[in-house]
């Protein structure tokens, strides 16, 4: 039996998931981002409780490592890291727009395959963290963020429809030009985070612990008074 901790603090909404063999037991959200770091333990607390369940338990803890806000993929790294380091199991990391696009891959009832998936997390102003990936969540264009303009995707969209999602993707959808885009909404929750965290478990994809650290795509700067 493999009882994983999932957490997922990279987006405006913050969840944490409890899967045994990646089916989920229970789940939890928070959708206020500014409250993620102080819900994060207590929720991970009530909802071991509620499991019937103790922290020593777990085999391993997983997690969205980026990209995603800044403050949130360090909550949740920190997090994690120290769960594993007290209770010694393995870390397990996961691209978040890789998590996304598996939700949508479960949840698009359009049954064409050879649509491409394009999660978008909204970096603010016109700038996007994205990827695309195909049905078997391989990267078609790695992870990167996006300053979007009109001709953005141009490349794949000649080739290939695309399927355009997240908080990011409505921006996109006011400029973007091509019959060959198409868009959509889809819930992301840390449910599916457990999923794909039961495969890695299985095969022994852990990563380094000592070593692991947020995923933030472009460099993240601080304000510091001189």
């Amino acid at each position: 039996m493999a009882l994983i901790l999932n957490i997922d603090t990279a987006t405006e909404i913050a969840g944490i998931c409890l899967a045994k063999n990646g089916e989920s037991i229970v789940a939890m959200q928070n959708t206020d981002q500014k409250d993620h770091a102080a819900w994060l333990h207590v929720a991970i607390e009530e909802m071991m409780q509620d499991a019937d369940f103790k922290m020593t338990d777990l085999n391993a803890i997983a997690i969205t490592s980026g990209p995603g806000s800044y403050t949130g993929l360090r909550v949740g790294m920190a997090t994690a890291k120290g769960f594993c380091y007290a209770l010694q199991i393995p870390l397990i990391t996961e691209n978040t727009l890789k998590v996304m696009a598996f939700a949508a891959a479960q949840q698009y009832e359009n049954g064409n395959d050879k649509i491409l998936f394009c999660p978008m997390i909204d970096a603010r102003r016109m700038e996007v963290f994205t990827a695309i990936f195909n049905n078997d969540l391989e990267e078609i264009m790695k992870t990167s963020a996006v300053v979007l303009d009109e001709n953005s995707f141009s490349y794949y969209l000649k080739e290939s429809n695309i399927l355009f999602f997240g908080s990011g993707s409505k921006k996109w959808e006011k400029i973007g030009n091509s019959p060959n885009a198409y868009f959509g909404e889809f819930e992301f929750t840390s449910v599916y985070l457990g999923i794909l965290a039961y495969k890695k478990f299985i095969s022994k994809q852990f990563t380094d612990i000592i070593y692991s650290e947020p995923v933030y795509t472009k460099e993240f700067y601080t304000h510091t008074k001189k």
